[in-house]
């Protein structure tokens, strides 16, 4: 079935469920969860054994595609349109949600990508006939089109009941570089919170950075897929089991965040 560990290993005990392949990051996570007394589990592929149960997922969005909804496991994500959405004070640059369809007509160089995924490369494409075409994905696919800027330090935030629990820096002008998550990247977050953090789910990563001077968000990010990079792992991983626990312990709140593949009624 793969590879178990920790305490409370009964059908009721919270278990941390991993892909096949982990990241530095998530085995990081996995060594914090086993500290707490969690179990983990950690799956040689995406086909779930007969019997298994978990009660929260750590892993990327194909994998919680594969495994949440019958698990009964409701992962949290921003909405699709969330970025494009913000006032331009918080993002300091245009940013537009078009159907894949619509972009493909641009005639200008656009940073584009999938807003909870990576259907769509992040990357400059030199104008929208770059974009993958209508043969291979669905003309309807959503996919950000921002303008093409350039970020000096950059801090990922994460975000628990509407305050910044932990962050850390990941990357200078470009570059990986992670690091102490900056203070005025996390006021700016707090800023961000106050003026819109109805606008996403309980749990939640927001990477912010610097355009010109000024801060700005980057984008958002599922907690549950995210790389931790120089945050607390205790607080990270606090913020992880909420983003992606029990769809019977989801809240009202919390309910229209709850990636779309995984609102299917579970096995359990």
């Amino acid at each position: 079935m793969g590879h178990g560990d920790g305490a409370g290993a009964g059908a009721r005990a919270a278990t941390l469920l991993l892909p096949p392949r982990l990241t530095a990051s998530a085995a990081g996570l996995r060594d914090t969860a086993r500290r707490r007394g969690l179990r983990t589990v950690q799956l040689p592929t995406f086909d779930l054994p007969e019997g298994l149960r978990a009660t929260h997922l750590h892993a990327g969005p194909s994998f919680a595609d594969a495994v949440a909804a019958p698990l009964g496991i409701a992962p949290l994500e921003a909405p699709e349109h969330w970025l494009a959405g913000l006032p331009r004070d918080l993002v300091r640059r245009e940013i537009r949600a078009l159907p894949i369809r619509d972009a493909h007509a641009l005639r200008r160089p656009v940073f584009a990508k999938s807003p909870n995924d990576k259907g769509i490369r992040a990357m400059v494409y030199a104008d929208g006939t770059r974009l993958p075409g209508t043969d291979a994905v669905d003309p309807g696919t959503v996919v950000l089109i921002s303008d093409v800027v350039s970020f000096g330090d950059e801090h990922r935030l994460y975000v628990l009941d509407g305050e910044v629990r932990t962050g850390s820096r990941y990357a200078e002008n470009g570059r990986f570089s992670p690091g102490p998550l900056a203070p005025d990247a996390a006021a700016f977050g707090a800023d961000l919170l106050e003026r819109c953090g109805t606008t996403l789910p309980s749990a939640i990563v927001v990477d912010v950075g610097r355009i010109d001077g000024h801060w700005a968000v980057v984008e958002a990010n599922a907690a549950w897929a995210s790389g931790r990079y120089a945050s607390d792992p205790e607080l990270a991983l606090d913020a992880v089991l909420r983003a992606a626990g029990p769809m019977s312990r989801l809240t009202a709140r919390d309910l229209p965040f709850v990636r779309p593949g995984a609102r299917r009624p579970g096995r359990r």
